[in-house]
């Protein structure tokens, strides 16, 4: 849980890929916002780690949520504010978890500014596919992969041969969750659905309608395992939920991956840039 002494101090700080700024929520006693480059990276409720402003954090929580009860290994690839492990510290008692981050400064910025480290969260500053590959195999039931470098994924935590990596490190049955971003025509994520599908035997997608539609720049959420994923449990969440999402597994995926290849080491792609308003609706 966020160190009881942390006090955060509203500001902007330069940190390693941008300058970052800490915002306080008005709304909410324990809400802060912090992004890079004014991008959002993280929205934290120090009170309340339960709390989640982001809908696509909900979803990846979700996932989360529909493992049966009990603590969880989790390696966290990217940090932010480390809103996913404040989260699952606080729904699943005894969990471990180690998030890594390749941002130094803003490691130390989340550290002073809320706190993180604590008996169950440890902290590598370190390049996130680095720390995967000489990870221990078969240590971790979740890997969660949310690593932006400035407001794009990074082309080398996308390709087949990272997941394979991110693969060995999973248990049996372990969930790989991964947070990307794009708009019109979804060339991007379309060839993340394929590079996951193709290393696991069960993959999934969660979006909004608008995005799914290519009419609106924002976060898709795709998830793989070797085991089958709970996709009607998720398809019924994510239908109920305030801003409504749809799952999309199985044929539905394929169809929509269509003739995408997966991304390789040999032929990368970085993750889009968002539009200058990348969160008003596209034009029909």
């Amino acid at each position: 849980m966020a160190d009881e002494r942390a006090r955060p101090v509203p500001g902007k700080y330069p940190v390693r890929f941008g300058v970052a700024e800490v915002l306080r929520d008005a709304d909410r006693a324990g809400g802060w916002l912090l992004s890079v480059d004014g991008i959002s990276q993280s929205y934290v409720d120090l009170e309340d780690p339960a709390h989640l402003e982001f809908d696509y954090v909900r979803r990846i929580a979700d996932l989360l949520d529909l493992v049966p009860d009990g603590p969880l290994d989790i390696l966290h690839v990217g940090g932010g504010a480390g809103t996913i492990a404040r989260y699952a510290e606080a729904t699943r008692p005894g969990s471990h978890q180690v998030v890594v981050d390749a941002d130094g400064e803003l490691v130390a910025l989340v550290e002073r500014q809320f706190g993180l480290t604590s008996d169950g969260i440890g902290v590598i500053v370190g390049d996130g596919r680095a720390v995967v590959e000489a990870y221990q195999a078969e240590s971790a039931d979740f890997v969660v992969l949310d690593a932006f470098q400035g407001a794009s994924v990074p082309a080398r935590l996308a390709t087949v041969e990272f997941l394979t990596a991110v693969a060995a490190v999973l248990r049996p049955g372990g969930t790989v969750v991964l947070n990307i971003s794009d708009g019109s025509g979804l060339a991007f994520a379309k060839r993340v659905a394929a590079t996951v599908s193709a290393v696991f035997p069960h993959a999934l997608l969660l979006a909004e309608p608008m995005v799914l539609r290519g009419r609106r720049f924002s976060n898709l959420v795709l998830a793989g395992s070797t085991a089958e994923l709970p996709v009607g449990p998720l398809r019924a969440t994510a239908a109920a939920a305030v801003f409504p999402s749809r799952c999309v597994a199985g044929a539905d995926l394929r169809e929509l991956c269509g003739a995408a290849e997966p991304l390789t080491d040999a032929d990368p792609v970085t993750g889009p840039l968002p539009p200058p308003d990348p969160f008003s609706p596209r034009g029909e």
